[in-house]
């Protein structure tokens, strides 16, 4: 199955020609673009250090891959899949949690994390009608593996809603090989954002959104231990950064023409969604994964978002951590390092600031896309950097003694 599997990503490729562009990201190459980051243009989310890469995969082990998918004038989507561990994740799962702040999406496999506390599969995520396609090459690609799930195995996947630039309802908008090559691709060290993978087609707060990253590292008397957050954004609300207005400055606001222009019958546009995945290396159990969770909401929540009527909010947590992962035929009591409530206060600090600065790194890095659905355009760094310098919001770093900050 898995050489079948393997086949199938080169037979696609060779069969769909696109611009040289969008032929690179569906083969899972580096997707580069020279829009910055947030700490490019002096944006500084919080008083903790970011790691090495500023990404997820600063957590040692995380893998990230990438698989876009631009077909046509109709198909904009992708997969990202986020893989914890080489170790066999079936044999000995990791400590997991899902938190649901919205509970309005697809999330296949969760409720085996909130029973049992734990995660054996690798994590993917796609477009809302593409999570069951995904799921199961998901599964292909385990079972593949000897060892790694025979008896059974609980695929994790999650999504949003493309639907304003993908047609989701397409049978090509996901196929499996997609899937196998974004797992296939999956790596450690720098993470591509923006409109790549699972953010090819999606959006935030009336821009163009996609995957961000951000990560913070605990000074090493708080543990020394490294959060690490990756975003799908797909999510409407009031733009802010560091506390300025952007979106009432750039004047793009939810219920934007009803506050304005108090008109009656129009029906406001309510919901989008966002993943958040959120790993650490700390040694925590399920039940303080779910604590951290909820703080990524708070991150959040900081954007602008409160998490509309038809919004799918969730967060997937794990721990990488050796000394917490439990073999799962073990018929004998095992000791388990954990860390105590009371050590939990900084990484709850740290999950909120990498959640918002994943978040607005996912809408600076994000690069404009059409199809015949419509066009999502991506924000104006100049103006954003203006605003931000109006508000005297950046550099923040700046006030903090020398060496606090990396």
């Amino acid at each position: 199955m898995y050489s079948y599997l393997s086949k199938l990503i080169t037979t696609s490729i060779l069969a769909v020609s696109f611009a040289a562009c969008a032929a690179a990201q569906d083969r899972g190459e580096a997707y580069e673009n020279d829009r910055p980051r947030a700490r490019d243009i002096g944006l500084q989310i919080g008083t903790m250090s970011p790691g090495t890469y500023n990404a997820i995969t600063d957590v040692s082990g995380i893998k990230v891959g990438h698989h876009t998918v631009n077909i046509g004038q109709d198909i904009r989507t992708g997969v990202t899949a986020i893989i914890p561990s080489d170790h066999n994740m079936y044999v000995d799962p990791i400590p997991a949690w899902v938190h649901v702040g919205n509970g309005y999406g697809k999330l296949v496999g969760e409720t085996q994390i909130r029973e049992f506390g734990e995660i054996e599969t690798p994590i993917i995520l796609t477009c809302t009608l593409c999570v069951w396609t995904a799921a199961d090459a998901l599964k292909d690609w385990q079972l593949a593996k000897p060892g790694e799930g025979q008896h059974t195995l609980n695929p994790v996947v999650g999504e949003t809603n493309d639907s304003r630039l993908n047609n989701m309802w397409s049978k090509d908008t996901i196929k499996p090989e997609y899937v196998v090559g974004a797992l296939e691709n999956a790596k450690s060290g720098p993470v591509a954002e923006g409109s790549i993978g699972a953010g090819r087609g999606t959006q935030a707060f009336s821009w163009k959104g996609g995957i961000g990253t951000s990560s913070r590292v605990l000074p090493k008397s708080l543990g020394g231990y490294t959060v690490g957050v990756l975003v799908q954004t797909n999510f409407d609300g009031d733009l802010t950064m560091n506390g300025a207005p952007i979106g009432r400055e750039l004047n793009e606001y939810a219920y934007k023409i009803h506050l304005e222009e108090a008109r009656a019958g129009k029906r406001p546009r309510d919901g989008g969604s966002i993943m958040i995945v959120l790993a650490t290396d700390a040694p925590v159990l399920s039940r303080n994964l779910d604590r951290m969770a909820k703080r990524a909401i708070m991150g959040l929540a900081r954007t602008g978002s409160v998490a509309h009527n038809s919004s799918g909010d969730y967060v997937i947590a794990f721990s990488t951590h050796k000394d917490v992962r439990r073999n799962r035929n073990s018929l004998e009591p095992l000791a388990t390092l954990t860390l105590t409530n009371v050590a939990m206060s900084p990484l709850f600090q740290a999950t909120v600031e990498a959640t918002e600065e994943a978040i607005y790194n996912a809408i600076l890095k994000a690069t404009t896309v059409s199809s015949k659905r419509g066009t999502i355009k991506a924000i104006d760094v100049k103006k954003v950097q203006a605003i931000l310098e109006k508000y005297k919001v950046t550099h923040f770093d700046d006030a903090l003694p020398p060496g606090r900050i990396k």
